[in-house]
């Protein structure tokens, strides 16, 4: 299936960060999300529980990011890809994480794509 959600742009805030002097109080990332559905959004008839919950999924997200503290922007993006993927109905996830760390760059960021094991 192609049929996708997608969230874009969703504030999380973590302990993310190389240096322990980063990691030492919570900042600001965004993920921008998109969900490739295991059937079609044809047939949903309207309904939410024939989709994926966007809401409870952005809900975990900021549980799943809230939780601990990760060095690598890469750990968090990996933690994250598999909290999405563990919801009913998600084949798949590709997934950015973007970080606002460099002086005079707008963002640096990692991008993935995880597929549900079948």
């Amino acid at each position: 299936m192609s049929d996708r959600i997608q969230i874009k742009g969703l504030r999380l805030v973590t302990r993310v960060g190389v240096p322990e002097e980063e990691r030492a109080l919570p900042q600001s990332v965004a993920a921008n999300v998109s969900i490739t559905l295991a059937k079609s959004f044809k047939g949903f008839d309207d309904r939410i529980e024939n989709t994926i919950d966007y809401y409870r999924v952005s809900k975990r997200l900021r549980e799943i990011a809230s939780a601990g503290e990760r060095r690598l922007i890469e750990t968090l993006a990996e933690d994250l890809a598999a909290a999405v993927l563990a919801f009913d109905g998600v084949s798949a996830v590709t997934l950015e994480v973007e970080k606002f760390i460099l002086p005079d760059c707008d963002r640096v960021s990692v991008e993935i794509t995880r597929a549900r094991e079948r």
